[in-house]
């Protein structure tokens, strides 16, 4: 199996990865929102921008 994050051959204590570094840049991606799933849907644009418009209001301390 090929790691999907540097290409290299993937190692069996890290499957699908080849490394622990690279296990863990994947897991950097999925907690900081690098990877995501689009949505088909207008309704979620929608509370998406009303919620960042509610986020971007607030006054700053």
């Amino acid at each position: 199996m090929i790691c999907p994050i540097c290409g290299e051959e993937g190692q069996k204590a890290f499957r699908p990865f080849c490394s622990k570094r690279c296990a863990d840049i994947d897991l950097g991606k999925w907690m900081t929102g690098g990877y995501a799933v689009a949505s088909q849907r207008e309704d979620d644009q929608d509370e998406l921008i009303t919620e960042l418009d509610r986020h971007l209001s607030k006054p700053t301390h």
